[in-house]
């Protein structure tokens, strides 16, 4: 669960090498339809720009040298996007050219001799160098790194804008003017007046005179659900029609510009916080949506604290943009989910970077020590387990990737061996052919899942109960087998390495049935009152 950037400029494609930029350059943005102010047009301004520049630094050179009929290895070293330390092996994705390396490396040199993308690559410039984007740049920087939103005008950590950390990560802001007016709140006055808590849900009954936040939500037990997690808790996802030739069309790329100011992640369809129903043919849901459906007061409580190549020793740089006051706002269930990175690297000897069970207790005993300063008291805490990822090897090793679907000459083994080769593999200890590495690292994932379980059932805090919940693969695989799926449909077939939408949503429809059998109790009550609140508030204001 490894930043994707990296990744992108490891994979010697022509959409990748230019989001080689686009990556140095910080995130763009692209305007929701419904906005069309100061914001949306720097963004728009900014997004086109970065378009352009990668287009007029690169396109030209790398239409040069396809023509001369130079494969996607030579124009990946040949523009240095992929290098080659000395003493270290020839890293490539298809079979080498019939010609020597070096001479036709040479040649491609020779083609691109004078090349502005040379140049401008060595130079370490970026698009944020410009001087009318550096502003902007450091901004949406800020908004990324800290897993706040960009645009957040009342600085309450929730946003009316959808991406750049907005309410495709969060409940949507429904006062962005009033910071006492958000998601997960105790309605004040009882919402007569106006929505304090964004549920859609205020205003007084005319027959009675009792409010509606009142009458329907009063004694419903409302909660919220927080995710911390990583690159899989977000739903990192590339779409496979952005990079098969077979496949593309104008329509591909339709979510690119949303893709890219959500750091590639697809929060709005995780299996925890996704607020939008489920793309793929199954009928699951996220968690949110169940606790939605449950009782309609949850409408818009959800927070995805999740960020790509997060693990528990990086957590504590973003947990505080967790919003939850112990006074004023609802309990929450927040379901802590790290389940790569402390295990997973791109380095060549990955053990000795992966995070011991000692340090991985400490990190976990001061995040929930932050939870139990920050929670409203009876908040639920659940911790998951890692997985055992050797499953990506065992399903996935002999099959071909979507780049070598069309010749039939690129499997998973050899994807997985070029990631590794560049050192920018999002788990080197899994996406391996090395099967004593690939038990070494489920051995150590085995570990850290076990320490969960131990601080889960001998920790108590005040604040918060505490649970432990196992990732249990092949449960979850032959529940899939059972509705005629294989188990490699379950990953993303880009990276090959992490869950994808059908596989986050069997999780999710695992976890709840889990918590209906062992702790009822977490979910709170189903509400009487959902048909009425349907018949008065329609979808109670939406997303």
């Amino acid at each position: 669960m490894k930043s994707p950037w990296k990744i992108l400029m490891a994979a010697p494609l022509l959409f990748l090498l230019t989001l080689h930029t686009l990556a140095s350059s910080g995130y763009g943005n692209w305007p929701d339809t419904r906005h069309s102010n100061g914001h949306a047009c720097i963004e728009k301004l900014f997004l086109k720009t970065t378009c352009y520049l990668v287009v007029h630094i690169f396109g030209p050179d790398i239409i040069k040298l396809f023509r001369a009929d130079m494969n996607a290895d030579v124009v990946c070293h040949t523009l240095e996007f992929c290098k080659q330390n000395p003493g270290q092996p020839l890293c490539h994705l298809y079979p080498l050219p019939k010609e020597e390396w070096k001479f036709i490396l040479e040649k491609a040199r020779q083609i691109v001799k004078k090349s502005p993308a040379l140049t401008y690559s060595r130079s370490g410039s970026d698009i944020c160098s410009l001087p009318f984007l550096a502003k902007i740049c450091q901004k949406i920087k800020l908004a990324t790194q800290n897993s706040v939103p960009f645009k957040d005008a009342d600085s309450d950590k929730y946003s009316d804008f959808p991406t750049l950390r907005g309410f495709h990560w969060r409940g949507r802001d429904c006062n962005d003017s009033n910071k006492m007016a958000y998601p997960g709140r105790r309605p004040d006055n009882w919402d007569s007046y106006q929505d304090s808590n964004c549920n859609g849900i205020w205003g007084v009954d005319p027959k009675d005179g009792i409010p509606y936040e009142k009458k329907f939500c009063e004694g419903s037990q409302p909660r919220g659900v927080i995710l911390l997690g990583d690159s899989a808790g977000a739903h990192f996802h590339i779409p496979p029609d952005w990079i098969t030739a077979s496949q593309m069309s104008l329509k591909s790329f339709f979510n690119l510009p949303i893709a890219l100011t959500n750091e590639l992640d697809w929060p709005q369809l995780s299996g925890t916080t996704g607020f939008l129903y489920s793309t793929s043919r199954i009928k699951e849901n996220s968690i949110y949506l169940r606790l939605r459906k449950r009782n309609h007061c949850n409408h818009r409580d959800y927070q995805n604290i999740s960020k790509n190549g997060a693990s528990s020793q990086s957590l504590e740089r973003f947990i505080e943009s967790l919003s939850r006051n112990q006074l004023l706002d609802y309990p929450a269930i927040v379901i802590y989910a790290m389940i790569g990175n402390d295990v997973c690297n791109g380095h060549i000897d990955p053990l000795p970077e992966m995070t011991t069970p000692e340090k991985f207790y400490s990190k976990v005993m001061q995040t929930l020590q932050y939870l139990d300063s920050h929670l409203p008291n009876g908040s639920h805490v659940i911790l998951n387990g890692l997985p055992d990822g050797r499953f990506l090897w065992d399903h996935l090793h002999d099959r071909y990737h979507p780049l070598g679907q069309l010749n039939k000459d690129v499997t998973y083994a050899h994807f997985y061996s070029f990631l590794n080769c560049l050192q920018v593999s999002p788990c080197h200890g899994w996406m391996s052919s090395n099967k004593t590495l690939r038990t070494l690292t489920s051995e150590r994932a085995e570990q850290l899942s076990k320490m969960l379980k131990k601080i889960a059932t001998s920790q108590k805090f005040t604040n918060f109960d505490l649970f432990y919940l196992d990732f249990d693969f092949q449960e979850i695989t032959e529940e899939w087998k059972k509705k005629g799926g294989q188990p490699w449909q379950l990953i993303e077939p880009v990276d090959g390495f992490h869950p994808n939408e059908v596989l986050l949503q069997l999780l999710a429809d695992h976890f709840w049935k889990k918590m209906q059998h062992w702790w009822p109790h977490i979910l709170g009550k189903e509400n009487p009152f959902n048909p009425q609140i349907e018949q008065v508030f329609g979808d109670q204001g939406g997303h």
